[in-house]
C-alpha cells in the first residue's frame, strides 16, 4: 500500500528549532518524529510512501535516503528551485504537493493515506483504511475527540449522524465550537481525488480542498478514533511532547539508554559523580555529555548529547540540545535550550549571543576562558537566587 508523508512546510511556530532542522526531523529523544511515521506505516503494510520536501530537503533525504534500512522503499518530490547555486524551498500547500507527484506519473492507484510529517501518533491505520472503504468516501479525516475547554487550540470537524463532514471551524471558541472532534492531519484518500486538485499552483488540503469537497456534497467523512496524537505544530507543543515521553504517557516512545537509577536513563559514557550531583527524574542525559559538581536537575528535563552542564547549575522541567554549554551558576526553570537561543514554554526565545549572554549558554564545542569577575559576580547571584 502507498502513502504520502507532507514535510516541505518551514515550521515557522517551530522555530528557532527550524532555523537549522526541518520539521520532520525535530527529534524525539534523538529519534526523528518522521522516524516514528516511517514505523508506524511499515507495520500497516504501506511500503511505498513519498515525501514532499522544500525547507532544508536535503537534510531529510540524506536522513532517510531510500528508505532501505527501515523497511519501506522512499522517494521524494522536491518544491522550489535553484537559485545561485541554493536550493530554494517554495511549497505548493499539502494537496498541491499531492498533485505534482501525480502529475508527473500517476502513483497513486489505489486507497492511500497521507499523514502530516510533525505528530507521534500510535493509531490503528488498517482500522481506518477499512472503515474509509466501508463508507465508499473519497475522503476520510481521522478525528480525535479532546475536552472541550481544549478546542480553541486546534481545528475542529463538524459531522453529521451519517459521519459525513459538514463544517469546520479554525479555531473556535469553547462557546462557538460545534464539536469535540479535531482534525489530527491523517487523512486517506481514493485516486478520484485529484479531480478536485488544480494543477500547477499552491493548494491547500484542509483550507481549500476540504471546503470544496463540504460543498460539492462529496461522499466525505471523518471518524473518531481513540488514540495517542501528540502534535509538535509550536514550541510549546514540543515543549509537551518531551515532558509526556519522560512521564511514560506516550506508550509507543521509549526512552533510550540504559536507566542508572530509578528515573534516570543515560546514553554512553556520560561523565558525572553520581555522589556529588542531585538529579531527580525523569531525566534522559545524551551520550558524552558531563555533569560537574553540584549540579542539580529536575525532571521531566531532557539533556542532549555531547553537552557541558557546569558547576552549581540547576536544570528543572527543560530540554537542553546537543552541544549545549551551561555556565557555571546558571539557573533555568521551564527553558528550552537550541543553540545561541533560550526559549521559554511559551515560545519567546532569547538569543543569548545577541544579548551578550553567551558566557551562560554557549557551544560546548567552543573553547571558553574563566569569565571577567563582573560576569563571575553575577553567575554567583544566579545559582543562589
Amino acid at each position: 500500500m502507498k502513502a504520502m508523508i507532507l514535510a516541505a512546510g518551514k515550521g515557522t511556530r517551530v522555530r528557532p528549532i527550524t532555523y537549522t532542522i526541518p520539521k520532520p526531523l525535530i527529534p524525539i529523544l534523538q529519534k526523528p518524529v518522521m522516524e516514528f511515521l516511517v514505523d508506524l506505516l511499515r507495520r500497516h503494510g504501506f511500503k511505498e510512501i513519498m515525501v514532499n520536501v522544500s525547507h532544508l530537503a536535503d537534510e531529510i533525504e540524506n536522513y532517510f535516503r531510500d528508505g532501505q534500512r527501515f523497511g519501506v522503499e522512499i522517494s521524494y518530490s522536491f518544491e522550489g528551485s535553484i537559485e545561485d547555486g541554493q536550493l530554494i524551498g517554495k511549497a505548493l500547500g499539502s494537496a498541491g504537493g499531492m498533485k505534482k507527484i501525480q502529475d508527473f506519473n500517476p502513483f497513486f492507484d489505489d486507497t492511500f493515506v497521507v499523514l502530516c510529517g510533525d505528530a507521534l501518533i500510535d493509531l490503528d491505520l488498517s482500522e481506518a483504511v477499512k472503515w474509509h472503504k466501508e463508507k465508499g468516501a473519497i475522503a476520510t479525516v481521522v478525528m480525535k475527540s479532546v475536552p472541550k475547554e481544549e478546542v480553541s487550540s486546534y481545528g475542529v470537524v463538524v459531522t453529521d449522524e451519517m459521519d459525513r463532514i459538514r463544517a469546520f471551524q479554525e479555531k473556535p471558541s469553547v462557546e462557538e465550537a460545534l464539536s469535540t472532534s479535531i482534525n489530527t492531519g491523517i487523512y486517506i484518500f481514493e485516486p478520484e481525488i485529484f479531480d478536485y486538485i488544480p494543477s500547477g499552483c499552491e493548494y491547500d488540503i484542509g483550507s481549500q480542498l476540504f471546503p470544496h469537497l463540504v460543498e460539492i456534497g462529496a461522499p466525505f467523512y471523518g471518524i473518531t478514533m481513540d488514540f495517542e496524537w501528540v502534535d509538535i505544530g509550536k514550541v510549546p507543543d514540543y515543549w509537551r511532547a518531551i515532558r509526556s515521553v519522560l512521564l511514560g504517557e506516550v506508550k509507543n516512545v521509549p526512552i533510550p539508554g540504559r536507566e542508572v537509577a530509578p528515573g534516570i536513563y543515560t546514553g554512553l559514557n556520560v561523565a558525572v559523580n553520581w555522589d556529588k550531583v542531585h538529579i531527580e527524574g525523569p531525566v534522559y542525559i545524551g551520550g558524552m555529555t558531563r555533569i560537574e559538581d553540584g549540579a542539580t536537575i529536575i525532571g521531566p528535563t531532557m539533556i542532549g548529547p555531547s553537552c557541558s552542564i557546569c558547576s552549581n547549575s540547576y536544570v528543572s522541567n527543560s530540554v537542553i540540545f546537543e552541544y549545549s554549554r551551561l555556565g557555571r551558576g546558571v539557573r533555568l526553570v521551564d527553558k528550552l535550550v537550541f543553540g545561541r537561543y533560550c526559549v521559554d514554554k511559551l515560545g519567546a526565545s532569547i538569543d543569548v549571543q545577541a544579548a551578550a549572554l553567551d558566557w551562560l549558554i554557549t557551544d560546548a564545542r567552543q573553547a571558553v576562558g574563566d569569565p571577567p569577575e563582573e560576569h563571575q559576580a553575577i553567575a554567583d547571584i544566579l545559582s543562589t537566587s
